[in-house]
């Protein structure tokens, strides 16, 4: 019933399910996968050492919830980036800069990673009806309006509504670096069990039925192993 964006800052992750689909991203690599009436995976670090990333679900339409699943898998080297006066951006997805990224999940959304220098500011348009939020993954940075108090990393600031963020990294020493990510509200009931993203208790438990008795795409579940 959802998508999941899937986008590596250090290290490594490999995957597997039980349709056959084997797949890796590195740093700086994205997976879109789309969950659709439902996969059973695995997702593992790859060998030693740190492995850094974040994993975005974005909730289907109530059309869209049962279709197959898939995948896309998209190289660092794929992902547009662009440089203003000191502010990067990798678009993952939306616009920014006056640049688009190619990949497009099945509703409109913008993830974008950005990067400040020291003392420097920047203002990003986003729709106003779109609900969004801010991660802020390195460094500490002042959002809103000039005079609001810094955030930290590995804080998350919900955005109220508006045309747009803006952003200052005044310190003299780090850079600041966070993720904004919006998108285009739904406006259906969620409800959440388990895995499963669905529309109403009812499909939920069928959902559920499905899993338990190997149906309706989960023929392979109960003889898959990774």
């Amino acid at each position: 019933g959802f998508e999941t964006v899937t986008y590596m800052f250090e290290g490594g992750l490999t995957h597997q399910d039980f349709t056959g689909h084997e797949g890796k991203i590195e740093a700086g690599d994205v997976q879109w996968m789309t969950a659709g009436r439902g996969v059973v995976h695995a997702e593992m670090p790859i060998g030693e050492g740190t492995h850094t990333g974040l994993q975005l679900w974005v909730n289907l339409p109530s059309q869209d919830k049962m279709i197959e699943p898939k995948y896309h898998e998209v190289r660092r080297e794929q992902v547009p980036e662009a440089e203003e006066g000191g502010v990067e951006v990798k678009v993952v997805a939306g616009e920014a800069m006056g640049i688009h990224s190619p990949y497009h999940s099945r509703i409109p959304i913008m993830y974008l990673h950005f990067t400040l220098k020291s003392n420097t500011e920047y203002h990003q348009k986003i729709p106003e009806s779109w609900s969004a939020f801010v991660y802020v993954i390195g460094g500490e940075g002042v959002f809103g309006s000039s005079d609001s108090g810094p955030t930290e990393a590995h804080r998350v600031l919900v955005l109220g509504p508006g045309e747009g963020l803006s952003v200052w990294n005044k310190s003299n020493l780090q850079k600041l670096r966070f993720i904004l990510v919006g998108g285009q509200p739904l406006n259906e009931p969620v409800v959440k069990h388990w895995p499963f993203v669905m529309n109403s208790r009812d499909e939920i438990e069928s959902a559920f039925e499905d899993y338990n008795n190997g149906r309706n795409g989960f023929e392979f579940a109960k003889q898959w192993s990774s």
